[in-house]
């Protein structure tokens, strides 16, 4: 059913991976440019296969195992997310590219975290879902 709980967490986890990047930057540079995720193939990657799949997870509000799956699918790829947003912001200082050296780190590098977040919730609550289906099948 569309109107559970975890649609909503879904609902944000879509918005936070799918809208927000395009809004906050990831970084700024020291020339004062805005650093966003569109600049890079491999975060426009990340980012569009994580809105594809919360996508297909609300969609798929009948299938709960399948919609489970796919949540842990994109919390793993949502980690990929943020483990190089933090090689990128940590390592990569700016040695190999003068224009990318990071003076500061924007709040578009907290959106994996947000997105797992809420991902997790939904996960959780359809867990409890599937759970009382089947204490609901064993009573039959």
């Amino acid at each position: 059913m569309l109107q559970r709980i975890q649609t909503i967490y879904l609902i944000i986890a879509f918005i936070a991976a799918g809208v927000l990047p395009f809004v906050f930057p990831l970084w700024t540079t020291k020339n004062g440019e805005h650093y966003y995720f569109i600049k890079n193939l491999a975060y426009v990657a990340l980012f569009g296969l994580s809105t594809t799949l919360t996508v297909v997870s609300i969609l798929t509000f009948k299938k709960r195992k399948k919609q489970f799956v796919m949540g842990r699918l994109n919390i793993i790829l949502n980690l990929i997310l943020l483990g190089l947003f933090v090689y990128q912001s940590l390592n990569v200082s700016g040695e190999t590219d003068p224009a990318l050296i990071v003076s500061e780190k924007g709040i578009g590098i907290i959106l994996p975290i947000v997105s797992i977040v809420f991902l997790s919730l939904a996960n959780k609550a359809i867990k409890k879902d599937e759970d009382l289906v089947k204490s609901v099948d064993r009573l039959r």
